[in-house]
């Protein structure tokens, strides 16, 4: 059959990792099924396809009129049996059959007006464009992948979606990780340190900085913990924009090094370095960063809150992000004890592989073949 995936998000951070991977182990499993990609122009034109798969060159962003009134026609014309649009932003105009993946409510649970960098009407207006697309996304696509248990639930709890319309695929860890693992050497780590210029210990934390990412929480904690360790050091990493920005103008504290965005192999050399990793979020729909970690063997200290357990189990410290003084006192203990800190790095690499891109590409097929 011949299956159009929405690959437009390609080269994005989160979304575009979870199609990445997708597409990849799709072209390892499936040698019958036809695939046609849609891709921006700049993918479109630096990325080739072998075999069943093949590039479609759609170059309208996202959450856009464009998208709404072009993409519906352009997957007309391919003739597909299924589209499968691995984010909610699908075109309400479509008719035929699709289904989609479903990352997280956290939109819906979290006021994002003090995120948006839009005026209060822009703002609204958009959040009613978002729920007649999010509305369309839940109601007419045939089924919904998404990440974690906890996301099914919300679902199912918020929307009143048949708990068999929905399939449970969970992520994992790049292979590319696993490659700069094997080649990096403590050198390297020493390299690193020097040129964001780190000083051990310290603690690690990488992501976006909205609001519910609860970074000014770790900030806040990071403070009361210099107290006691006034040689431990907070990194953060993420891309450089409006939010972090805005972060790095309000905490400027001792301790605090901003790394930004940072490559892969810098990625790995600060989960390497770190002491332990900290994932302070208020809610997520699944959490790679904490798998991330535990391959790269750092400790993990996380929230208790959204899909975190799901993915940590046993192999994490968790703590109630709402309360501060919890949090400052479980990143004490893994700080203090040398024999759970251990434990936790051993629990952690038999954990991360319990999850695969393969095994999620297997049951997103099994999806497809249902669909049709």
């Amino acid at each position: 059959m011949r299956i159009v995936i929405d690959g437009r998000m390609f080269n994005e951070s989160g979304v575009g990792r979870y199609i990445r991977n997708l597409i990849n182990n799709l072209a390892i499993l499936d040698k019958k099924n036809e695939y046609f990609i849609l891709h921006l122009k700049e993918d479109y034109k630096n990325l080739e396809y072998q075999d069943n798969f093949r590039k479609i060159l759609a170059n309208f962003r996202w959450y856009g009129i464009e998208e709404q009134i072009k993409l519906s026609g352009l997957i007309k014309s391919l003739n597909p049996a299924l589209v499968h649009f691995p984010h909610f932003n699908v075109p309400i105009r479509y008719g035929g059959k699709f289904v989609v993946t479903i990352h997280d409510l956290i939109h819906q649970h979290f006021s994002m007006e003090r995120s948006t960098t839009h005026g209060l009407l822009v703002y609204k207006l958009k959040r009613l464009g978002y729920r007649k697309v999010f509305t369309t996304a839940i109601n007419k696509s045939l089924a919904i992948l998404v990440p974690s248990y906890f996301v099914k639930g919300e679902l199912i709890k918020d929307w009143a979606v048949s708990e068999d319309k929905i399939s449970v695929t969970h992520e994992a860890v790049d292979d590319k990780l696993f490659t700069i693992l094997n080649e990096m050497k403590m050198e390297d780590i020493k390299s690193l340190r020097d040129k964001f210029n780190i000083r051990n210990p310290y603690l690690f934390y990488v992501g976006n900085a909205h609001p519910h990412k609860n970074v000014e929480g770790l900030i806040r904690a990071f403070g009361v913990l210099r107290e006691k360790y006034p040689d431990l050091g907070l990194v953060l990493s993420g891309n450089d924009h409006y939010f972090w920005q805005k972060i790095r103008k309000e905490f400027q504290q001792e301790g605090v090094i901003y790394a930004g965005s940072v490559s892969d192999e810098e990625l790995v050399g600060l989960y390497k370095g770190a002491t332990a990793f900290v994932m302070p979020s208020l809610e997520e729909g699944f959490g790679i960063p904490i798998l991330e970690a535990f391959a790269c063997e750092c400790p993990v200290i996380s929230s208790n809150k959204g899909s975190l357990p799901e993915v940590g189990g046993d192999a994490v410290v968790y703590f109630d992000p709402a309360s501060p003084d919890d949090m400052t006192a479980k990143i004490s203990q893994v700080l203090d004890d040398k024999k759970l800190w251990q434990q936790l790095i051993e629990k952690g690499l038999k954990r991360y592989k319990q999850f695969s891109w393969k095994k999620l590409a297997q049951k997103t097929l099994e999806v497809y073949l249902k669909c049709v």
